[in-house]
């Protein structure tokens, strides 16, 4: 089974255009109508639309830290530090995930790239 991912506002669209063009299931916040939300409402709606949620930005990371401590279900979550992982790795890195990743396994789990 493969990953859809959901992409937010963070991600450049070079991303999501390879990763498409590469035949991985993506949707983007902005395509979604969500470039508005907060991040807690944004992880909400990644959720509800069975998709994992990929950011550069590390308020996702306190967000689904707290979500872990408190129970509180989550897609998943797959971060990227906007300096430190080039855009090349993260297309790499993402196909990979949506290609080979079951999704029940990155429910309620932080994924940080690059993969090792």
């Amino acid at each position: 089974m493969s990953v859809a991912l959901y992409m937010d506002v963070h991600v450049p669209a070079v991303i999501t255009r390879t990763l498409l063009a590469r035949g991985v299931d993506v949707l983007t916040a902005q395509a979604d109508g969500a470039t508005r939300l907060d991040d807690p409402a944004l992880l909400d709606r990644a959720g509800e639309l069975g998709r994992v949620l990929f950011t550069r930005d590390d308020d996702f990371l306190v967000e689904a830290s707290l979500r872990q401590r408190d129970g509180i279900p989550f897609a998943g979550v797959v971060y990227a530090h906007q300096l430190r992982v080039t855009i090349g790795q993260c297309v790499q890195d993402m196909e990979i995930i949506a290609k080979c990743c079951d999704p029940a396994v990155l429910a309620n789990y932080v994924e940080h790239l690059p993969l090792r």
